[in-house]
């Protein structure tokens, strides 16, 4: 994970009580089909998964008509992609209470909105971007549905990495954007940046891996390949635990985080 500092800008703060612009408040995976999605993560992560983002199915997860939950609490979406020819994929969304003003930010600091933001329902309002080296990552800005209910345990979001060909541009762009939530004194970030080159081939595009928490990497290799997936990068070391990059049995990459 890269260090490096950034210089602060007109991030807005947090109002008391409530999340931190740029900490990563929600995933989503597209897959082409989710039923086997929730085959797949249900086995491995002990997932529940109900149709409609609350009891009374008035609304929906960013992009995400299906909310994964892990003992009642929403931890993750699954949603059919709509176009074939699209990425199969996690993404992680950042937290922002004003997802237009940030969207704003964005291209000014050199990075491109992909999909402006919408409201989704009730829940909030979802957009997609890209930073200057092309890796997307979602905006959600809350209402009716805060983000994860639970988060840094065993089958839940603990981390998300940036693989990228430039950190020192990463830190400045996402510095920039999201300081309180990277650098701020009360700073605990679950956002790292690395260069693609020291875990994966040099010329793969610059992404984000979101990762999961596990209490034993080798136990969960050991179901992902037994459940149709992939292993994409042994177990390795880092400086926030051992992690390991796989792949589902529709082509969605993820980590496994034991720490």
């Amino acid at each position: 994970m890269a260090e490096n500092r950034a210089s602060r800008d007109s991030a807005p703060r947090a109002a008391e009580g409530a999340v931190t612009e740029g900490v990563p408040c929600w995933v989503d995976a597209q897959l082409p089909d989710v039923e086997a999605g929730k085959r797949f993560y249900g086995e491995l992560f002990g997932w529940t998964f109900g149709d409609r983002a609350d009891p009374d199915g008035g609304g929906r997860a960013p992009g995400s008509p299906v909310w994964a939950r892990l003992g009642g609490a929403p931890v993750a979406g699954l949603a059919r992609k709509r176009d074939g020819r699209l990425p199969t994929v996690w993404t992680v969304y950042f937290a922002t209470p004003d997802a237009e003003a940030l969207a704003g930010r964005i291209e000014r600091a050199g990075g491109q909105v992909v999909s402006a933001p919408l409201p989704v329902g009730d829940l909030g309002t979802a957009a997609l971007a890209a930073d200057p080296q092309g890796a997307v990552f979602g905006l959600w800005q809350p209402a009716g549905h805060p983000g994860f209910g639970r988060r840094h345990e065993p089958g839940t979001f603990t981390w998300a990495e940036l693989y990228t060909t430039d950190t020192e541009a990463a830190n400045a762009f996402y510095g920039g954007l999201f300081h309180d939530a990277l650098f701020g004194p009360d700073a605990e970030p679950d956002f790292g940046r690395a260069l693609v080159s020291a875990v994966f081939p040099a010329e793969m595009p610059p992404h984000f891996l979101v990762h999961f928490r596990v209490m034993d990497c080798a136990a969960a290799l050991g179901a992902v390949i037994r459940l149709g997936g992939r292993v994409r990068v042994p177990p390795f070391t880092t400086s926030y635990g051992r992690v390991a990059v796989v792949g589902d049995d529709q082509g969605a990459s993820f980590a496994l985080l034991e720490r």
